[in-house]
């Protein structure tokens, strides 16, 4: 069973940067695709970036190219934002799947408990 765990949210100004990071329990994960989703306050979860678990290729939403980078270590998942907005204020969540492309919530079966970013105007 997989399970993986956030960190590094947290409050920060507009214009600030901050680095989240996803940990996975199992060895397998290592092979998974790995995405960020996020979800505000009475809005749907949405995607925001993946990344491949054998050749690392990337997607990012338009919302966030240019500002945030996905990057992985085998069963690590890092996503450095940059240029943070306040509408990217939301609970971040990872997840981990062996499909892919990826880019929906349904194609992940294993999710992280979530990790609250705010951003500040």
């Amino acid at each position: 069973q997989e399970q993986l765990v956030e960190s590094g949210g947290g409050l920060v100004q507009a214009g600030g940067s901050l680095r989240l990071s996803c940990s996975a329990s199992a060895p397998t994960t290592s092979t998974y695709a790995m995405g960020w989703f996020r979800q505000a306050p009475g809005k749907e979860r949405e995607f925001v970036t993946s990344i491949g678990g054998s050749d690392y290729n990337t997607y990012y939403a338009d919302s966030v190219k240019g500002r945030f980078t996905i990057s992985r270590n085998k069963d690590t998942m890092y996503l450095q934002m940059s240029s943070l907005k306040p509408e990217d204020t939301a609970i971040y969540y990872c997840a981990t799947g062996n499909r892919w492309p990826a880019s929906r919530a349904y194609d992940y079966p294993y999710w992280g408990q979530g990790i609250q970013v705010t951003v500040s105007s």
